[in-house]
């Protein structure tokens, strides 16, 4: 539940602003590499905020397809080779909830076919 205004998203927003364009370029050494992760853990939580309900259904959704209930059910079915018959679908999902993260996490670190997807 929203705590008002301003609003989380916007409270990030105001933190990652003030990090990138007051302290950073003051910032030497050991405060600017601070601050850089500073920075990236703000805007990591920003995407999560943003991103990560929509994500979570979708995950919920692939994993409901496969027939397991969570990512530890998926991780014991391929384990046990009960999806083996399905290994198209099981990488399929697996390699999306990735990509998933991954825009969540650090952007950056997909490939370019991903990033539009």
């Amino acid at each position: 539940m929203p705590h008002g205004v301003p609003t989380a998203e916007e409270l990030l927003a105001a933190v990652r602003e003030y990090l990138e364009h007051d302290v950073a370029p003051s910032a030497d050494g050991r405060l600017r590499f601070l601050t850089r992760v500073a920075t990236n853990v703000v805007g990591q939580v920003e995407r999560e905020l943003a991103l990560g309900p929509e994500f979570a259904r979708a995950q919920a959704e692939r994993l409901r397809a496969l027939g397991v209930a969570d990512d530890h059910e998926l991780a014991r079915a391929i384990r046990d080779g009960s999806l083996d018959d399905r290994m198209d679908e099981v990488v399929a999902a697996t390699r999306a909830g990735v990509v998933e993260k991954l825009r969540i996490a650090n952007p950056r670190w997909l490939r370019p076919e991903d990033q539009t997807t």
